[in-house]
């Protein structure tokens, strides 16, 4: 798994967990903000990114991948802040490895598995292909809120992300509960989500956030599902005072 390693390894440690279908360059305008304030660790999660040659297979395995990860670069624990599935693992790594995790920023996950997940995955099969042609993931990007200075990395990952990642992400994505361990979690957590987002998503916040007695949920005003890159000065400033 590719990591990338910024800041002052001396400065308190911060994961950043990127979503599906992205890669570790959707943190760069919260690193450019963040500076050298933290020793940031950023890794690009299998089937994605520079890890793409490796698919997903389960969040299970790729929590234990990031824990390998902090043990070797953070082994007195880090900040751990996830965005969408890269929230979900954050919420996993704190469940299973709080020794691992100060605090946990829990950005947009969701909580609620979706009904019918076979139909959504039988769709997704139909229409993978549709991912390495360049005008589908333009459409997708404005979706996702990927800045034009980003474009270039999202349509180049996503040309190259393999059908088996795909489906194997969304379908831990959308069949995601919250695990037991997370309501023993003592250390800060911040819930957070867009005010614009799904109802599925600011439910999800919610029930993420009573889940775990003493957290925090905030919602993001005029933001979708995207607030590090919808509001990157905002998220890195939050990020900052937390330290």
């Amino acid at each position: 798994m590719y990591v990338l390693e910024a800041g002052d390894v001396h400065a308190p440690a911060l994961v950043l967990l990127h979503g599906g279908g992205v890669a570790g360059w959707m943190w760069r305008p919260v690193l450019e903000r963040l500076g050298t304030t933290a020793h940031v660790i950023v890794p690009d999660l299998p089937g994605h990114g520079r890890s793409a040659g490796e698919a997903y297979r389960s969040h299970e395995e790729t929590v234990q991948a990031v824990a390998r990860v902090l043990e070797e670069r953070a082994p007195h624990g880090a900040m751990v802040a996830g965005f969408s599935l890269g929230a979900q693992l954050a919420i996993l790594l704190a469940a299973t490895r709080p020794d691992l995790v100060t605090d946990a920023v829990i950005v947009s996950a969701q909580a609620e598995p979706l009904r019918f997940p076979r139909a959504t995955l039988g769709l997704l099969a139909a229409t993978a292909p549709l991912a390495r042609q360049r005008w589908f993931a333009r459409l997708q990007a404005k979706e996702l809120f990927i800045p034009e200075e980003l474009l270039a990395d999202y349509l180049r990952d996503s040309a190259r992300m393999s059908r088996a990642t795909l489906l194997a992400s969304v379908g831990e994505n959308v069949r995601f509960t919250i695990p037991a361990g997370w309501a023993d979690f003592k250390n800060p957590a911040l819930v957070m989500v867009g005010d614009r987002e799904r109802k599925l998503m600011r439910d999800s916040a919610r029930a993420i956030h009573g889940s775990l007695p003493g957290s925090r949920l905030i919602s993001v005003p005029d933001c979708g599902h995207g607030i590090p890159l919808q509001r990157p000065d905002l998220f890195a400033q939050i990020l900052a005072d937390r330290w």
